[in-house]
C-alpha cells in the first residue's frame, strides 16, 4: 500500500506504522467486496501514517486474536483498526478476541465513538466495539457497516495521534 501524504503533516511529527483487518466472512470468501476497509484508509490518509497491512479474513476468534497478535508483537505496528464482527449474531467475534490480546483495556475510545454516532442512529449502541494496548500498539475496533466505520472513525480522528504519541512517551 502507498504512504499516504498528508498536506499538514509536519516532517518533525513521527510516523506511525497502521494496519487495517477487515474481519468478515463474506468479504473473506469473495461474496462481498470490503467497502468499510477502503473507507478507513480513506479517512486516515491526511494522517502521519504508513500502512504497511491490509488484510480480511473470517470471524473467527482464534484467527483474530493470531492476527492482531501478529501485528503487534512481529510487525511493530503503531496502530491497528479493525472493522466488523462487533455486532450481536452468533458470528461476531471481534470484541472478545480483542479483549483477550489487550494488555490494557481503553474504554474512552468506543464509549465516545457510541455517544457520538447515536446522533446519526440509534443503532449505534448496539456496537460492542472495544479498543485498548497491547505492547506498544494500540487497537481499536470498528464496526463493518461503511457509513458507521465513517462515522465511528471521524469522531475519533483528531486524537487518534496524541494517543499514538503517549504510547510511545512523545510530549503530549
Amino acid at each position: 500500500m502507498e504512504k499516504p501524504v498528508s498536506s499538514n503533516h509536519n516532517p518533525e511529527k513521527e510516523i506511525y506504522k497502521v494496519a487495517i483487518l477487515t474481519i468478515s466472512d463474506r468479504c473473506s470468501r469473495g461474496e462481498r467486496e470490503d467497502e468499510s476497509g477502503k473507507a478507513i484508509q480513506g479517512l486516515i490518509k491526511t494522517l502521519p501514517l504508513e500502512f504497511v497491512k491490509y488484510e480480511i479474513i473470517p470471524d473467527e476468534p482464534q484467527m483474530i486474536k493470531a492476527k492482531l497478535i501478529e501485528y503487534s508483537d512481529n510487525l511493530k505496528v503503531d496502530l491497528v483498526l479493525t472493522d466488523g464482527g462487533t455486532g450481536f449474531t452468533p458470528r461476531d467475534n471481534t470484541p472478545e478476541a480483542t479483549k483477550a490480546v489487550l494488555d490494557k483495556e481503553i474504554p474512552g475510545i468506543p464509549e465516545v465513538m457510541r455517544m457520538e454516532c447515536l446522533k446519526f442512529s440509534r443503532r449505534a449502541m448496539l456496537s460492542r466495539a472495544v479498543s485498548g494496548i497491547r505492547g506498544r500498539t494500540l487497537i481499536i475496533n470498528l464496526p463493518g457497516s461503511t457509513k458507521a466505520v465513517k462515522e465511528s472513525l471521524a469522531v475519533i480522528l483528531d486524537t487518534l495521534i496524541h494517543a499514538l504519541d503517549m504510547i510511545r512517551g512523545l510530549d503530549h
